[in-house]
């Protein structure tokens, strides 16, 4: 009989589940205040060396909870050339570069190197960093099956493999690409799978696959009946490094009486904070940094309205009722649909109407599906107010507050100055003038300090589609190669923009491509539409040809196929975009 795993603490911390130093060290530099329950659960076991299948949702804290023992039991640069020491299978490009960025963050301390592999990726990075070596691959099973048939991915030295959102990838249709790379991984290797769910087939791939394994379940919450409160749900996308500004614009917008404004981590807390007190609001951090005494006083401040706005993670705004309450603000979406759920639950109270404001990056369309998917309710996606809007707003106050004046009266010592230019002009004019002069000192300052924010196209009314299968899937951009099966229908990994493409003719493969650098970026306001756009109009490229995008801050990087770049280029500098000639050339770098 198997021995039972020892009993959790009741509040387990990182440091008591036995990470090294460096993992600990880079969780707390990155907000992280105690680990999730999936985490408190699986790091035991996995730390241990043991096999884990784990049933747990979207959300709760699954990359970490495989990422963290990964890495403690990696030896960075043990790989040889071609080779890897983990393997993770993820079912799409886009949390391909989420985990990939996840375990960065979390070995940086370590030396790791991290490489993602996914279709629609510029295969020339890959390859050489392949070359060489690399500590952890997250890769989608598609483009890590071509990798191995190619011989530039060898797995004969994987230690850990990990199955994330298993039943996902069965879902896609990757059953025999999964069969055939895990063929390739030695027998004496630790395996975790991870699955929202417990179909017969997964059942079927851990008894194959997994060595008398360690289960684990993480029930999800469920919602009562008639639990969500009146809120007026509102989502803005907007690129990260916006994200700050529009806050603040939204804010001046809505004035709220008294709101919380959740970020992930503290670091994120005390930033956060800092920024807007220095937009003028009151703002006061609480995060689990802090002392009970120092945690009380700003708590004490906020319900005495001596603070607007209270900048909080999640741990440290646990058990926080503020009966004032109108607004909460999510700066980042919450991973876990319930959590979204028990922010927005702090509002709407005692029969009044509150506000949930979220700010979404534009790749997290995922997070905000599955929150509507928990909710059954749909969450509004609004475009971010504009100079004009404030303006707008703040005439509107002024004019409540120049109601309230008139009021309540005691006006008799105003009374000779207008008298005095009323035989001049009209009162009208005299009120008029008054009020631009108000209007002027309220907005000194501040339309200098307005930072142009790019509008990012809301998606369209078919919300977030997730993936259906009528019939057996392709992989789209991920398989180049299989003559023996007829071409089938996209399976939507590569992405967003991609899978929402209609379906192709066959074509060479996708690296045979050139990147284009394009001198302009996030701060010129450039969106991949613009590019396609451009590319598509100036040089008639058909837009399913143009590959991967990269939006930096002060350039772009587009991939066109080799053929076309120099018609490409040719016709972009002679084209402007977002109104302004831009420099186009091969880009050059590695």
């Amino acid at each position: 009989m198997k021995t039972p795993p020892p009993p959790a603490t009741e509040n387990p911390t990182f440091d008591s589940l036995g990470l090294k130093p460096e993992l600990v060290e880079a969780l707390t530099s990155l907000g992280y205040e105690e680990p999730t329950p999936i985490q408190a659960a699986a790091l035991p076991p996995l730390l241990s060396g043991k096999d884990l299948l784990g049933i747990a949702a979207t959300g709760t804290g699954k990359t970490a909870a495989f990422s963290l023992p990964l890495l403690q039991h990696l030896t960075p640069g043990a790989a040889g050339p071609h080779s890897t020491s983990a393997l993770v299978l993820v079912p799409t490009r886009e949390l391909a570069m989420q985990v990939s960025e996840a375990i960065h963050r979390y070995g940086q301390k370590l030396g790791v190197s991290v490489l993602p592999l996914y279709g629609g990726q510029e295969i020339g990075r890959q390859l050489r960093v392949l070359k060489r070596g690399v500590d952890v691959v997250v890769a989608t099973p598609g483009r890590a099956l071509d990798h191995l048939r190619r011989k530039t991915l060898k797995l004969d030295r994987v230690q850990t493999v990990v199955l994330d959102e298993a039943d996902e990838m069965l879902d896609m249709g990757f059953a025999d690409d999964l069969e055939a790379i895990l063929s390739e991984t030695p027998e004496k290797r630790q395996t975790a799978l991870f699955s929202a769910t417990l179909p017969p087939r997964i059942s079927s791939i851990a008894e194959r696959h997994l060595r008398e394994p360690e289960r684990i379940r993480i029930a999800k919450e469920k919602l009562e009946a008639g639990e969500m409160p009146r809120v007026r749900q509102t989502a803005y996308i907007v690129p990260r490094a916006f994200k700050i500004a529009t806050l603040g614009r939204v804010l001046d917008l809505e004035s709220p009486t008294a709101a919380i404004v959740f970020c992930r981590t503290r670091t994120e807390v005390d930033e956060l904070t800092t920024s807007l007190n220095g937009r003028g609001w009151r703002a006061h951090a609480l995060h689990g940094g802090m002392s009970q005494e120092q945690r009380d006083r700003v708590i004490k401040q906020f319900k005495s309205q001596a603070a607007d706005l209270l900048i909080a993670t999640d741990v440290a705004a646990r058990g926080l009722d503020i009966p004032r309450l109108s607004h909460v603000v999510n700066f980042d979406v919450p991973n876990a649909p319930e959590a979204y759920v028990h922010r927005i639950g702090r509002t709407g109270r005692a029969g009044r109407e509150g506000v949930a404001i979220t700010l979404l990056e534009p790749r997290e369309h995922r997070l905000l599906r599955n929150i509507e998917k928990l909710t059954g309710q749909r969450i509004e996606v609004s475009a971010v107010p504009t100079v004009s809007d404030l303006r707008a707003r703040r005439l509107e106050m002024m004019r409540s507050s120049l109601h309230e004046a008139l009021v309540e009266g005691e006006l008799e010592a105003y009374r000779g100055v207008v008298e005095n230019l009323a035989t001049e002009f009209s009162v009208m004019d005299v009120a008029a003038a008054a009020v631009k002069l108000l209007q002027e000192k309220e907005d000194e300052g501040r339309e200098a300090a307005e930072q142009d924010i790019p509008t990012v196209a809301p998606p369209s009314e078919k919300r977030f589609p997730r993936t259906e299968r009528s019939g057996p899937p392709s992989r789209g951009g991920d398989r180049p190669e299989r003559p023996a099966r007829a071409p089938r229908a996209d399976r939507g990994e590569a992405g967003g923009e991609r899978a929402a493409r209609p379906a192709r003719e066959p074509r060479a493969p996708e690296w045979n491509v050139t990147r284009l650098f394009i001198g302009a970026g996030r701060t010129a306001g450039m969106r991949p539409a613009d590019l396609v756009g451009a590319i598509a109009g100036e040089a008639g490229l058909d837009s399913s040809r143009i590959g991967a995008i990269h939006i930096a801050d002060m350039y772009s990087i587009v991939e066109v196929p080799e053929p076309d770049a120099a018609r490409i280029i040719s016709a972009l500098k002679g084209a402007t975009l977002r109104g302004k000639k831009v420099s186009v050339r091969r880009d050059t770098r590695d």
